[in-house]
C-alpha cells in the first residue's frame, strides 16, 4: 500500500520543526480599545483599566503588565482593589461582580486568575433595580465589599465567598428615619451615587444618595450620626484625608465643603462654590482635595465647564493656590486618579501626580514641577493618535543608528516631565532585550512614528512630519496650546490624540528604512516619494524636485483622481533628524503602491497602479519609467479620493465571469460523458501515484481592474542576461501576474557622479493564472535569499553564492513558483490556492533557530486571507506547520501584518493596538512580572500581608469548602496563554495532531489563548 502514499513523513524532519517552530500570541501593544473602567491601587502601585468587550489590562512598572478576560463580553463599569490585599473586583454591565487575584507560578512569576463570580439577585418578584449596583465601597477590613444599588439599599457582600450579609443591609427607610420632616417629604433618595470609607476610623462610611443626601453611617451601632442636607443633585464624594471635612461635587456644576465633627448638630455647608459660574455649568462629576505641607491645597475636579461656550470640552481642572489650569483633553475622560503619599500615618497627602483615562489615551500630569507638565507614558501608547496607514519592521538596529534616533527624538520631547514613571508596581522577572528592534507607523496625517519594539513596552522614540514639505491649509508652526494670560476659562490642550488631518493626500502609505546607510524613503497617497537622511542638527535646506510620469507614452487617458501636494518654495527648515532632500512626484499623483531602497547602489524605486520608476538620489535623476497600465483599465485613473465608480463596468466583468464559469462547466460535463469507459484498468491504476485534490482555479481575465497595479518591487545582483555575468537587475511584479526584469549598469563609486546609471528592459513574465504577484524573491547559489544591501559590507551577513545557478522565486496570490535564472524557465511550483483554497496576502523570509542547538533555517512566512501564517520551506517549497492567527472576517487585521525577520510578528486588532506575536521557538517577546505585597507595619498587619494564592493542600480545601457557600460561584483556575502550555505533552501531541489533522476552529485555539497572567521569557524558550 506504500506506493498510493505520497512520502514525506520524516521523523526526524518532525522533531527539528517542534525546535524551530511555535506560535504564540505574546502582548498586546498600544492602547486598550473603548476603555470603560480604571482602578489603582496605592498599596500595589498598579493601575487596572477596563474595557466594553469585558477585558481588564493591569500596568505596574514598565514590563509589568497583566490581561484577564471575562468570559462574558460585557462591558467593565467598574474596577476596586482590595485594599491590602493582591486582589480585586470588577463590576460589569450585567450587574455581576467578579473577583481577580495573583496566584503565584511555580516559575516564580505571578500571574492574573478570576477567583469567583457573584450576582446580586433581590427578593423574588422585585425589580431590577432593586440590586442594580451602582457603587461599591471595598472596606479596609479586607472581608467586606459595601454596594450601593438604584433602590437606595446598601447590602453587605462577605469577602472571599460574596456571601450576602442581609442582616447588616442599609435600607432607605432607616436612612430617612431621622431627615428633617420638610426635607423628606420634598425630596426622595433615590440611588445610591457614591460610597466612602473614614479615612480614620474604618467603623463609619459616607452614603451619597443622588438627590443630594449625605449620611454618615456607624457601622458598630448600624446607625446614622449625622446627616448632610445637600440641595443640587449629587455626582460624588470626597473625604479629606483627616477625615474633619467632606467634599461634594454637584449637577449644576458647584462642590460643597461639609464638616464632619463629634457633636450631634446638623451640619451646615462651609462653603459652596461654583468655579466657572455664574453661568449655567456642566456637572462636576469627580473631585479630590488634596493637602499639603504649605497649607495649599490642591483642589482636582472633572467637568463644571459653562454649558453655552465650553459644554463640548472634556476637561479637569487642576487649582493650587492662584494657579489654576483646565486641562483639556481631544476625546472624552473615562475616570482619573491622584498618586499622593501611600503612607496611611503621613499627615499630608502631598500629591504627584494626575492620571487620567480618556476614550482615546492616557495622559498623566506632574504636579510637583512648575507648569505641570505631561509624562511622557512607557506604554499605553496612544498608536492611533492619527490612524495607522502602514507600518514597516527593522530589526538588529545598529548602536549608532539607534542612538541618533533616540537623540532626535529627546530633542522633541523636551516639553515632558523628567519624572520617572510613577506607577511602579510589581517587578519585571524578563531579561533584557535581546536586539534593539523598530517599528514605524505611517499616519494619515503624514507623520511617521519611531517604535522601540525591543521589549515588552512599544515605546515612542521619535516622530518624522512631512508636512514641512507641502502646502496645506494648516501652518505647521501653528500652536493649539497657546492661549492668553487673561482666557478665561484657562484651558491648555493636553494629550497627543488628533484624529483629523489637515490634508487626507499627506497620508503614508509605504515605509523603507536601511539600517546601515541611514536612508529612508517613504511615500504617500498623493504620489509623494521622499528620500532622507538622518541629521543631528537643525538644518535648513532646499528639497530637489523630481517628476515622474508614469503615462508618457499613452494617449487618450485622464486622471479623474485628486491633485498633487503642493510644495513649499525654497528652503525648508527641518528639526534634527530625518531629513528630506529630493521629492519624486508621479504623475498621475495615484496612491504609492510599492517602495524598494538601495542603498549602496543609491536607488530607490516606486510603483503605482500605472507603472514604477527608477531614480537615482545620488546624482537626483530619474532614470527610467515604465507604464503598466492596461488599455481596457480605467477605474485605475479615477484615484483612491474619487467618488466615481464605474458600476456598468464591474457588472460588465461580472457577467463575464460568470459566463466562463458556466462554459467551463459544460465542458467539464461534456468531457466527463466522454471518459464515462474506464481508460485505466487495475494493474496500470497501481503506477500511479495519488496526489491531493486541487481546486479548480479559474484564470483571471486581462481586462480585470487594476491588473497595471504595481504590488512589488525588488533589486537583486543576479544572473539576468547570461550565466556567466552578473548584473544589478530591479524586478517589479504587477496586480495582473506580469513579472519586469530591467538589468541595471550602475558606474563604479569612482565614476558615480560622473556617468549616469542605465537600464534596459531584459525579461518579462506572464503568469498564466495572472494572480497578483505579491512577492518576488531571488535564491542565491546555495538556495539562500540574496542578503539586504550593506549587509555583507557589515559583516553581518555572508556573501551570496556567485558561482551556482541563481532561482528567482515568484509568489503571486494562489501559488509559489521556482525558475532558473537567466533562462527563467519553470523548476518547481506549489498551487497553495488549489490545495488549500486560501490566497496569499503577505509573504516575507524569516530567520528560524532552534531553541537546543545552533541549527537555523531561512522559510518563507505566509499569511492568507483566512487569517492562518504558514510556514513554507526554502527551496523545496514545502508546508511545514499552519497556524490560525487572525479572524477570517478580520479584514483590517489582516492587512496591517508584518512579519519580522526573525519569525515574529504584529497586526493590529483594534486601531489603537498591535497583537504582537511569534512563530519561533527561540525568539519570544512578552511579559514576566512578579507582584507581590509590600512589607506592611503596625496594626494593618492584621490579615495576610500577601494576598497571594500559593497552591498548598490548605488552600485547595478551603476554596472547596467555601464553593458550596450560598452567594458564592467558584471557578477553575482559567488555563495560561498558548505559549504556557506548549511544555506539555499533551498539547504538544494535540497541536501535533491539528497540524496534521485538520485546520481547527479558531475559537478552538484562542480559547486557550487565556489574558492571564504570563509565562514570559525574551529571546528564548524556558
Amino acid at each position: 500500500m506504500r506506493r498510493f502514499l505520497r512520502p514525506g513523513y520524516d521523523p526526524v524532519r518532525e522533531r527539528l520543526k517542534r525546535d524551530l517552530f511555535q506560535f504564540n500570541k505574546t502582548v498586546e501593544h498600544g492602547f486598550p480599545h473603548q476603555p470603560s473602567a480604571l482602578g489603582y491601587s496605592s498599596f500595589l502601585h498598579l493601575m487596572a483599566i477596563g474595557t466594553r468587550s469585558g477585558a481588564i489590562k493591569l500596568y505596574g512598572t514598565p514590563g509589568v503588565e497583566f490581561m484577564g478576560l471575562h468570559e462574558e463580553t460585557n462591558t467593565v463599569m467598574q474596577i476596586h482593589f482590595i485594599p491590602g490585599q493582591c486582589q480585586l473586583v470588577t463590576l460589569l454591565d450585567d450587574n455581576s461582580l467578579h473577583l481577580w487575584s495573583f496566584k503565584q507560578q511555580r516559575n516564580g512569576a505571578s500571574e492574573l486568575q478570576e477567583k469567583r463570580h457573584f450576582t446580586l439577585r433581590g427578593p423574588p418578584g422585585s425589580p431590577p433595580s432593586a440590586t442594580q449596583v451602582t457603587a461599591i465601597l471595598a472596606h479596609s477590613s479586607q472581608e467586606f465589599l459595601y454596594l450601593g444599588t438604584e433602590s437606595g439599599n446598601v447590602f453587605v457582600v462577605e469577602l472571599p465567598s460574596f456571601r450576602v450579609l442581609e442582616d447588616q443591609t442599609i435600607s432607605p427607610e432607616v436612612v430617612l428615619q431621622h431627615v428633617p420632616e420638610d426635607y423628606r417629604s420634598r425630596r426622595s433618595i433615590e440611588l445610591v451615587e457614591s460610597l466612602k470609607e473614614h479615612p480614620q476610623n474604618p467603623n463609619q462610611i459616607l452614603i451619597g444618595y443622588s438627590r443630594g443626601l449625605i449620611v454618615l453611617w456607624d457601622l458598630k451601632s448600624n446607625k446614622a450620626t449625622h446627616h448632610f442636607l445637600g440641595n443640587q443633585q449629587l455626582e460624588n464624594l470626597f473625604w479629606q484625608k483627616s477625615g474633619h471635612q467632606i467634599i461634594s461635587c454637584h449637577y449644576d456644576g458647584s462642590y460643597t465643603q461639609w464638616p464632619v465633627s463629634s457633636d450631634d448638630r446638623q451640619p451646615e455647608p462651609l462653603e459652596s462654590k461654583v468655579p466657572y459660574g455664574p453661568f449655567p455649568c456642566k456637572a462636576i462629576t469627580k473631585i479630590y482635595w488634596q493637602t499639603t505641607k504649605n497649607g495649599l491645597p490642591y483642589i482636582i475636579f472633572q467637568g463644571g465647564m459653562p454649558r453655552a461656550s465650553y459644554g463640548d470640552r472634556h476637561s479637569i481642572s487642576v487649582v493650587h493656590g492662584n494657579q489654576q489650569t483646565a486641562f483639556d483633553f481631544t476625546s472624552r475622560v473615562i475616570d482619573f486618579f491622584v498618586i499622593a503619599n501611600p503612607d496611611p500615618l503621613a499627615e499630608f497627602d502631598d500629591p504627584s501626580a494626575m492620571v487620567v483615562l480618556a476614550e482615546e489615551e492616557l495622559v498623566v500630569i506632574d504636579l510637583k514641577t512648575p507648569g505641570w507638565p505631561s509624562v511622557q507614558p512607557p506604554y499605553l501608547a496612544s498608536l492611533h493618535c492619527s490612524a495607522i496607514t502602514c507600518s514597516h519592521h527593522v530589526s538588529n538596529i545598529p548602536l549608532k543608528l539607534w542612538e541618533r534616533i533616540i537623540s532626535a527624538g529627546n530633542k522633541q520631547n523636551s516639553h515632558f516631565s523628567k519624572m520617572p514613571w510613577p506607577i511602579d508596581g510589581g517587578t519585571s522577572l524578563a531579561p533584557d532585550p535581546p536586539q534593539r528592534d523598530l517599528l514605524l507607523t505611517g499616519h494619515e496625517d503624514g507623520t511617521v512614528r519611531f517604535w522601540n519594539a525591543s521589549g515588552v513596552c512599544l515605546s515612542l522614540l521619535y516622530k518624522l512630519s512631512t508636512v514641512r514639505v507641502f502646502l496645506t491649509d494648516a501652518d505647521p508652526n501653528d500652536n493649539m496650546n497657546q492661549m492668553g494670560d487673561d482666557e478665561w476659562p484657562p484651558l491648555r490642550k493636553v494629550g497627543s490624540f488628533d484624529p483629523y488631518s489637515d490634508d487626507p493626500r499627506l497620508g503614508i502609505q509605504k515605509i523603507f528604512l536601511c539600517k546601515y546607510s541611514g536612508y529612508f524613503a517613504i511615500a504617500g497617497t498623493a504620489g509623494q516619494v521622499l528620500v532622507m537622511e538622518l541629521n543631528d542638527e537643525e538644518a535648513e535646506q532646499v528639497i530637489d524636485h523630481a517628476e515622474a510620469d508614469l503615462l508618457q507614452d499613452q494617449e487618450g487617458y485622464r486622471w479623474k483622481g485628486h491633485e498633487r501636494l503642493r510644495t513649499r518654495e525654497g528652503p525648508v527648515r527641518f528639526e534634527p533628524g530625518f531629513q528630506p532632500f529630493v521629492l519624486v512626484q508621479c504623475q498621475p499623483p495615484a496612491v504609492v503602491t510599492s517602495l524598494a531602497l538601495h542603498s549602496e547602489w543609491k536607488l530607490v524605486a516606486f510603483g503605482t497602479s500605472h507603472g514604477f520608476g527608477l531614480f537615482d538620489h545620488q546624482q537626483k535623476r530619474l532614470v527610467f519609467v515604465k507604464c503598466t497600465l492596461h488599455p481596457s483599465d480605467q477605474l485605475a485613473l479615477e484615484g483612491p479620493l474619487s467618488r466615481v465608480k464605474s458600476l456598468k463596468k464591474s457588472l460588465r466583468q461580472s457577467f463575464r465571469r460568470m459566463r466562463r464559469s458556466r462554459v467551463s462547466n459544460r465542458k467539464r460535463r461534456t468531457a466527463e460523458v466522454q471518459e464515462g469507459i474506464p481508460r485505466y484498468d487495475q494493474d496500470a491504476l497501481q503506477e500511479i501515484e495519488l496526489a491531493p485534490v486541487q481546486r479548480k482555479i479559474e484564470a483571471r481575465s486581462a481586462e480585470d481592474s487594476f491588473t497595471g497595479f504595481v504590488r512589488t518591487l525588488y533589486f537583486a545582483d543576479t544572473f539576468l542576461r547570461d550565466s556567466s555575468r552578473h548584473c544589478p537587475s530591479l524586478w517589479a511584479g504587477t496586480n495582473g501576474g506580469t513579472i519586469y526584469a530591467f538589468s541595471l549598469r550602475v558606474p563604479p563609486a569612482e565614476r558615480r557622479m560622473d556617468e549616469p546609471v542605465k537600464a534596459e528592459q531584459a525579461k518579462e513574465i506572464q503568469l498564466m493564472h495572472r494572480a497578483p504577484v505579491v512577492g518576488i524573491l531571488v535564491l542565491d547559489g546555495r538556495s539562500t535569499p540574496l542578503p539586504e544591501p550593506l549587509e555583507v559590507a557589515h559583516d553581518l551577513s555572508k556573501s551570496p553564492d556567485m558561482q551556482g545557478s541563481h532561482q528567482l522565486l515568484v509568489v503571486s496570490e494562489e501559488q509559489f513558483k521556482i525558475f532558473t535564472l537567466p533562462k527563467v524557465s519553470s523548476k518547481l511550483k506549489f498551487k497553495l490556492t488549489a490545495l488549500e483554497g486560501c490566497r496569499v496576502r503577505k509573504v516575507t523570509v524569516a530567520s528560524f533557530a532552534s531553541s537546543k542547538d545552533e541549527y537555523n533555517e531561512n522559510d518563507l512566512a505566509v499569511l492568507t486571507n483566512l487569517g492562518d501564517i504558514h510556514i513554507i520551506s526554502l527551496p523545496l517549497l514545502k508546508i511545514q506547520v499552519r497556524y490560525p492567527c487572525i479572524r477570517k472576517e478580520d479584514v483590517s487585521g489582516i492587512a496591517s501584518c508584518v512579519f519580522t525577520r526573525y519569525g515574529q510578528g504584529f497586526y493590529l486588532i483594534s486601531p489603537s493596538e498591535f497583537e504582537r506575536f511569534s512563530l519561533s521557538t527561540k525568539w519570544l517577546v512578552e511579559p514576566r512580572c512578579l507582584i507581590e505585597a509590600p512589607e506592611k507595619t503596625g496594626n494593618s498587619c492584621m490579615h495576610n500581608a500577601s494576598g497571594m494564592e500559593r497552591p498548598s493542600k490548605k488552600s485547595n480545601r478551603e476554596s472547596g469548602r467555601s464553593s458550596s457557600e450560598p452567594g458564592g460561584d467558584e471557578r477553575k483556575p482559567a488555563k495560561l496563554m498558548e505559549h504556557a502550555l506548549l511544555n506539555d505533552e499533551k498539547v504538544l501531541k494535540e497541536i501535533q495532531s491539528t497540524l496534521e489533522g485538520g485546520r481547527g476552529s479558531y475559537g478552538d485555539r484562542n480559547s486557550r489563548r487565556i489574558q492571564v497572567g504570563h509565562r514570559l521569557s525574551n529571546g528564548g524558550a524556558e
